[in-house]
């Protein structure tokens, strides 16, 4: 269903970003397609800082690109496309070769049955490595207590969204690889729909830019933002919970033992209240956040 949301006016109201980074051996061949599929879609490459011809292999394939100064991050590669791209739908996809363009009409036509984000979700063969699909697996379950919502992949650079929609939370998307995140929680915490269609996830043409060690501790960070973005109550209440249990229980030890109220109960339920109060500032700096 690629007619509905292309024209013969010149009002583009489609545009595909792909942020890239030294991606010369696959970024000519994805864009081809694209343009093949989609002929009046705007296709926007944003060469992040690349030391080799992505950017003019984009060019001569048929794409517009914005090149960046030096490599800022592939969130701010995903900042500039946005605020580049003039369509109403925007896809965003990698120009790896790890997505098929041809999975773009399916995440469309659930676009057009009243959602505003729709994201190709990948398939535990789709998993890059079995310690990333782990790690994936273990994001999505934590996302999905928070929202209360089934997420199937939190963290796929593979989506379709409203344009207006995806600019409201700009300011908060990282400049690093956790954009998708940051997305995900940003549309469930404002409330507009999120759909998931499932893809497969080809190897990446190339070397990855993503390092386990390095990145581990990043990707731990980013736990702790899903919560503080989403709902911070969520995720400091169970902890100021458990340092009270801990406390009552170590009173009930040392009063039992010794007759008398420890030090550490004290610090113990001392914590738990300042945790608690916390979260509470952090839910309060949260609406802030989410008002338009």
């Amino acid at each position: 269903m690629t007619q509905p949301l292309t024209n013969a006016t010149d009002d583009i109201t489609l545009s595909i970003v792909l942020p890239a980074k030294n991606e010369s051996q696959a970024v000519g061949g994805t864009v081809e397609k694209l343009r093949a599929l989609y002929p009046d879609a705007e296709i926007l490459v944003v060469n992040d800082g690349s030391t080799d011809d992505t950017g003019s292999i984009s060019e001569a394939a048929g794409a517009t690109v914005i090149w960046q100064p030096y490599s800022m991050g592939n969130g701010a590669a995903i900042k500039a496309g946005a605020r580049h791209a003039t369509g109403k739908v925007i896809v965003f996809m990698d120009a790896d070769g790890q997505h098929d363009p041809a999975d773009i009409p399916r995440l469309l036509e659930r676009l057009e049955q009243g959602f505003d984000m729709v994201v190709g979700a990948r398939g535990n063969d789709s998993q890059a490595s079995v310690g990333r699909g782990v790690a994936n697996r273990f994001y999505n379950r934590l996302a999905s207590w928070m929202v209360g919502q089934r997420i199937q992949d939190l963290t796929s650079g593979f989506r379709a969204v409203k344009a207006d929609k995806f600019r409201e939370f700009l300011h908060l998307l990282p400049n690093g690889f956790s954009y998708p995140t940051t997305t995900t929680m940003a549309f469930f915490r404002a409330g507009y729909p999120v759909a998931y269609e499932p893809i497969v996830a080809a190897k990446r043409i190339g070397k990855s830019h993503i390092r386990l060690f390095r990145d581990g501790i990043r990707f731990l960070l980013i736990i702790f933002k899903i919560g503080t973005l989403y709902s911070p109550l969520k995720l400091f209440l169970p902890i100021a919970f458990a340092h009270f249990l801990l406390g009552f229980g170590y009173y009930l030890y040392t009063f039992t033992v010794d007759h008398r109220l420890s030090s550490i109960t004290i610090f113990l339920w001392s914590a738990s209240v300042t945790i608690f109060l916390i979260g509470l500032v952090s839910e309060q700096i949260t609406q802030l956040m989410y008002k338009k």
